[in-house]
């Protein structure tokens, strides 16, 4: 009951403009997850930046379960499974990212090119969604959440070994 595990992993890809370059990075998620992926939209107008308004500029693709593992094994993989402190989130979770996508075993294909990726990992415990966990973690207290850094990193680092 106490153990952490991955609830989901969260992978975006911002191109920061709409058109081609925001379909192919499109692809090199559905490639990667097997999954179709969701179109992100600015917020604001950036006029610095070209950016306009409701503009399409990013994909993301949130992924659960042993899938989620899987790639996750792949992206630590590629930062050597080491992450700074600063990756971590005062709850646990974590985030990194990586320069390109074809490190993670996906063929280089030239008419879709190179691109980086970020990860974003939440964890929790089993009994978080449970219909009954608000009087439960009232009875359990703050330590059944996950915390930061020492804890978390040696289980999650065991885990992948």
């Amino acid at each position: 009951m106490r153990e952490l595990r991955i609830r989901k992993l969260c992978l975006n890809i911002c191109v920061g403009e709409s058109g081609d370059r925001l379909t192919r990075a499109a692809k090199v998620l559905e490639q990667l997850t097997g999954q179709t992926p969701v179109f992100s939209k600015a917020r604001y107008t950036v006029r610095s930046f070209g950016i306009r308004r409701n503009e399409k500029i990013a994909v993301h693709c949130t992924v659960r379960g042993a899938k989620a593992e899987e790639i996750l094994e792949k992206g630590l993989k590629v930062r050597e499974y080491e992450l700074r402190k600063n990756n971590f989130s005062d709850t646990g979770n974590f985030g990194f990212g990586i320069q390109e996508h074809i490190d993670l075993g996906i063929k280089y294909d030239p008419s879709i090119g190179i691109y980086g990726l970020d990860f974003y990992v939440v964890l929790g415990r089993p009994a978080k969604r449970r219909p009954c966990a608000g009087s439960s973690r009232s009875m359990m207290g703050s330590s059944f959440l996950a915390n930061k850094f020492p804890f978390l990193f040696k289980r999650l680092i065991k885990s992948f070994h």
